[in-house]
């Protein structure tokens, strides 16, 4: 029994050698960022961008999100500026409240730049979001943009938001997106939302997806900025009309088409929408958690193993009361709070709260073992009101 342990003990500290050192530094945060200075591009006298967001029962912050693509920037420089040209469309998918009305609202003066479209119902085989931004890009394309925008209702963009996503494209990429910074106050956003994110990036490190050369690609849906081009060369988005993990589809389908993806974060543009609950937090990960293992229950089950394994075991091993146990355990332990301690200050967070990532992998396992359930049961994919992964 003591050599099982020690075995498993030594596997788990190569584990997170190999993750610190040699997973694409995944957890460095401070390299995931834009440059902090961007050129103008080269390509475009004035860009033009349409932005499309689709909103399904979003009064509450569809307002804050138009206001802020209303309030962007101009590109700029030491040597000139230049103006974007962007227009927003906003999706209204069949919502119960009144998402138009706070839209129309918060467009006011500038209203010209707004155009709110009426969902029609949703169609077979096509996700619910996806079918609203197909119905936002039919029209967005009639202006012959240079990029299309698509961003969630719920996020708030920085004055100069797009402007980066922008520059960063003219740098010779077809798609461009930002993990936001997500809202974190509660107590289990403290414990959790960090954790969503630095499991992201452990899923998809921002370096294998700008890396031509890497299959790994990926993007987080609720920023991502894209050629019409690109789009246009991988079929649409009718060719990943039924994805559930819509953004990661998108990119994986970009990038397989030879075009170059890039991932990173943004401090200064964030998500306006609280998870102030564990349930709230566990329904948003047991939406998609068995559509990302491919519904397979023997990638679940060694899911659930590896994270007990890497995440768990050694704080097992340090109160084992075996010196050797203890001394593996703390090494891979150590090993851990170094990778994590990035994310956790980029959320300005107490740096004691890195030691907690144990305790999240645990809820995180739960709530995936929960999303095959669901699925099982011909519930998953639950969202506003919609069960689109069923079994």
């Amino acid at each position: 029994m003591f050599n099982a342990a020690l075995i498993a003990g030594c596997v788990c500290v190569f584990a997170w050698l190999y993750l610190v050192a040699a997973h694409g530094h995944f957890w460095m945060v401070w390299r995931l960022r834009a440059p902090s200075t961007l050129p103008i591009p080269r390509d475009f006298a004035t860009p033009r961008i349409a932005a499309v967001i689709p909103a399904r029962n979003e009064a509450d912050v569809i307002g804050r999100a138009v206001r802020s693509l209303l309030r962007q920037a101009t590109l700029s420089a030491k040597d000139g500026s230049q103006t974007i040209d962007l227009h927003i469309f906003v999706v209204d998918d069949n919502s119960s409240d009144a998402t138009a009305n706070a839209a129309r609202e918060a467009a006011a003066s500038q209203v010209q730049r707004v155009t709110i479209i009426t969902g029609s119902p949703l169609p077979l085989n096509w996700s619910g979001k996806l079918w609203a931004m197909q119905q936002g890009l039919n029209e967005a394309l009639k202006l012959d943009p240079d990029f299309l925008l698509f961003t969630d209702a719920d996020i708030e963009h920085s004055s100069q938001n797009v402007a980066q996503l922008v520059a960063i494209a003219d740098g010779g990429y077809d798609m461009v997106s930002f993990m936001v910074k997500l809202y974190c106050r509660s107590v289990a956003e403290k414990l959790l939302i960090p954790a969503f994110v630095f499991f992201f990036f452990l899923l998809y490190p921002p370096e294998w997806v700008r890396s031509s050369s890497h299959r790994t690609a990926g993007a987080a849906g609720g920023c991502m900025l894209i050629r019409p081009a690109a789009l246009e060369r991988i079929g649409g988005l009718a060719t990943i009309r039924e994805a559930i993990i819509d953004d990661c589809a998108l990119a994986a389908a970009v990038k397989s088409h030879r075009g170059k993806v890039w991932l990173g974060v943004t401090q200064e543009t964030h998500s306006l929408r609280p998870y102030n609950s564990f349930g709230g937090i566990e329904r948003m990960i047991a939406r998609t958690a068995f559509n990302q293992l491919r519904h397979s229950a023997g990638l679940l089950a060694a899911t659930v193993v590896g994270m007990l394994l890497i995440y768990v075991l050694p704080l097992a091993l340090i109160v084992s009361g075996s010196p050797r146990l203890a001394a593996v355990g703390a090494t891979a332990f150590a090993l851990m709070v170094l990778a994590y301690l990035p994310m956790v200050s980029f959320y300005g967070l107490n740096a004691l709260w890195a030691l907690t990532l144990p305790f999240s992998a645990v809820f995180y396992s739960a709530a995936t073992v929960h999303s095959a359930i669901n699925f099982w049961r011909g519930e998953g994919g639950q969202w506003k009101g919609r069960a689109q992964d069923k079994y």
